[in-house]
């Protein structure tokens, strides 16, 4: 079903198993997935534009030259992917409730995410331009923010962070005060 046509609108993909696929040169608009397992799949140069992940596994996927604009996922696994492979314009992804330990943001423009209930842990947010995002609720622990802009970002109630205020741009981002250990510790002083 999917492997047969190149071009995919409205469509409900469900309790599909297309693991260590080939799924090139496709486009969806306003699609819906739920239930699927595309873990190991090859996404390359492929295009999704206002669709809906829930409930899937897309762990450790390929996502060369692939379009995401508008998409959101919810209750996935999105572990180990390369998301800076993916093209930059109107890239735009929203997470609730995901895993995507081990994922690669570097260098994308990420202004306004959010980023909800999620675990994020070892995450390469390196150069990345999260102007406004939020981390509702989430795991940053061994999360990478490096020459980032998080300016305005919202971490009021994320956890595990450890972020270098002087390697970062951070003017007005948000912090909740159990959380300035997260933004002190270069500094290995002893907080109570």
């Amino acid at each position: 079903m999917i492997q047969e046509a190149s071009l995919h609108e409205d469509k409900k993909f469900e309790h599909l198993d297309f693991s260590e696929q080939k799924l090139i040169n496709k486009e969806f608009v306003a699609c819906d997935f739920e239930d699927c397992n595309f873990s190991k799949s090859d996404f390359s140069s492929s295009e999704f534009m206002d669709c809906n992940f829930s409930n899937c596994n897309l762990s450790l996927a390929v996502f060369n030259h692939v379009g995401l604009k508008n998409v959101h996922f919810t209750t996935c696994k999105l572990m180990g992917i390369d998301f800076s492979k993916c093209n930059a314009f109107l890239f735009s992804i929203g997470c609730i409730n995901c895993q995507l330990d081990y994922s690669i943001f570097f260098q994308k423009k990420m202004k306004k995410t959010i980023f909800k209930d999620c675990s994020l842990k070892e995450v390469d947010f390196s150069e990345v331009d999260l102007s406004g995002a939020g981390f509702q609720n989430c795991d940053l622990s061994g999360t990478a923010f490096n020459r980032s802009i998080l300016e305005k970002a919202d971490f009021r109630t994320a956890y595990q962070y450890n972020i270098d205020p002087s390697l970062n741009k951070m003017k007005q981002a948000k912090f909740a005060a159990t959380g300035l250990e997260g933004l002190l510790s270069k500094f290995q002083l002893d907080i109570d």
